[in-house]
């Protein structure tokens, strides 16, 4: 990501009180400077149907207001964007938000627990079909880190028209995409930037569920990010992915975790949780948690690496392995078509040979 380009910043409202009581209309361009992702809007729709204008959800400080649309688990404020496309009968939404409570779970969290579909969409980038939380005919993908969910509300669309629709998303604001792909994600985040309530989710296809309902992440200043982590032998970039945040986590005794958010140029993400063997929330071997996924142990300089993935070209990947000088390790990545087993081990077999961790770490020694 190049430092010449300025980072995205967006409109928020001063309190919670001042949030719309039903989020107002407004057209997808407009939307863009109240929010902390890229917006995108359908060029190409299923025949028969028309767009109507989407509403907004503006961001807010934290605080529990009786407004349409607010998070219900929580009392965070985030905006978020949700456009309806219908006609001959047929209705589906489109839910644009930044996922940054936790990593996505898969790539594609609305549809935890379903068989999913893979197809690609351009640039890299796949969308998911299956089966959303509520039972109904879906899709999700990931986009320039925006998270975009369809889900289809009244008679039912083909495969082929909903990857369509995907495959002809466009910006609307096309100058906004590198200044959010410019900004490290600890700016972005609500959850980063409030001490808004958690929840417990599910982040990968091997089980450890986002942390406690407290706000527990200390997130290094961003310009500081790169001294820290050569501080702690972390590596500060693997293969096209550059570290632009990092947190450690805790119950405020010594037992923390270390977290890095790896971005590439184009949008796609690699997490890595780091720990001192046994002394953190990462318990190996991992169990596998409630999602449809393929599980395999790779050879790592004969120790054993722990690989799961929903599909074996695309990802999403989750892998588990404990490096000799006394660390368990966890890398997650999002999907995409460089992001599949093979490369996502390669990236793997990187990290784990760039790691230096020692005894003086001043966060995991």
């Amino acid at each position: 990501m190049s430092s010449s380009v300025p980072p995205w910043r967006w409109r928020i409202l001063e309190r919670a009180s001042g949030l719309d009581p039903v989020p107002p209309a407004i057209e997808e361009a407009k939307a863009q400077d109240w929010c902390n992702f890229v917006v995108w809007r359908p060029s190409e729709l299923p025949e028969g149907c028309g767009p109507g204008v989407g509403t907004l959800r503006r961001e807010a400080p934290p605080g529990r207001v009786d407004a349409v649309g607010r998070t219900p688990w929580s009392d965070a404020n985030p905006s978020g964007y949700r456009t309806e496309i219908a006609g001959g009968g047929r209705r589906l939404r489109l839910k644009q938000f930044l996922y940054d409570w936790a990593f996505p779970a898969a790539d594609h969290p609305c549809l935890w627990g379903s068989e999913n579909r893979p197809f690609e969409i351009g640039e890299g980038r796949v969308v998911w079909l299956g089966t959303d939380y509520l039972g109904h005919q879906a899709g999700s993908a990931r986009m320039a880190r925006t998270t975009v969910e369809l889900s289809v509300l009244e008679g039912e669309f083909s495969d082929e028209e909903i990857v369509a629709l995907f495959a002809a998303l466009r910006p609307a604001v096309p100058e906004a995409v590198p200044r959010v792909l410019a900004t490290p994600f600890s700016e972005l985040s609500y959850w980063a930037r409030y001490p808004a309530d958690m929840v417990s989710v599910p982040t990968g296809v091997f089980s450890f569920h986002r942390r406690g309902r407290e706000h527990e992440g200390d997130w290094i200043p961003s310009g500081e990010v790169a001294a820290f982590l050569t501080g702690q032998g972390v590596p500060v970039s693997a293969g096209g992915f550059h570290a632009d945040s990092a947190a450690t986590f805790g119950d405020g005794s010594a037992l923390r975790e270390l977290e890095v958010v790896y971005a590439s140029a184009a949008g796609g993400e690699l997490r890595l949780t780091a720990q001192r063997t046994g002394g953190g929330r990462l318990e190996f071997p991992p169990k596998p948690d409630k999602h449809p996924a393929t599980e395999e142990i790779r050879d790592l300089g004969g120790r054993p690496v722990h690989l799961g993935y929903s599909n074996a070209e695309f990802g999403a990947c989750d892998a588990w392995w404990q490096h000799p000088d006394g660390y368990d390790l966890r890398l997650l990545g999002s999907a995409g078509t460089g992001l599949g087993r093979e490369a996502f081990s390669g990236l793997v077999a990187e990290i784990d040979a760039a790691l230096r961790l020692t005894g003086n770490a001043e966060v995991l020694g």
